[in-house]
């Protein structure tokens, strides 16, 4: 851990760049490397075509999301990521929001150690 899910509406899939914001997200999360491990970070994104905002009248859009991490960051470092990745999202998401109605939003997730379970034999490659 930890991992990134966006949700985006598919209204936004053209304009958003969504696989720039994917490594960008993964940028912040690499420069912590002193709480995250650089082999558990996943992130991705999932396009939804079902969906209704507000009352439906015009093509609104939405990008949501979610970091889950494993227990055990002090809640200041918790908060330090969280408004570091909130406010690069906002500041990729500029110009569309500049255009069109968008609503941006992130929650954190923490699970305890003993709700996850993992196998990874990527973090041997960032110990070397």
């Amino acid at each position: 851990m930890p991992h990134i899910i966006i949700e985006y509406t598919n209204n936004v899939k053209v304009e958003g760049d969504i696989p720039s914001l994917l490594r960008k997200i993964n940028s912040v999360l690499i420069s912590r490397s002193d709480i995250f491990p650089i082999g558990g970070i996943r992130s991705r994104a999932i396009e939804i075509h079902d969906y209704c905002i507000a009352d439906g009248a015009e093509d609104d859009a939405f990008v949501h999301v979610t970091l889950k991490i494993g227990a055990g960051r002090s809640e200041s470092d918790k908060k330090a990521v969280c408004d570091e990745l909130f406010d690069m999202i906002k500041t990729h998401f500029a110009d569309f929001w500049n255009k069109r109605y968008l609503a941006i939003s992130m929650e954190l997730i923490e699970f305890s150690e003993t709700g996850t379970y993992k196998h990874n034999n990527i973090h041997a490659r960032f110990k070397k």
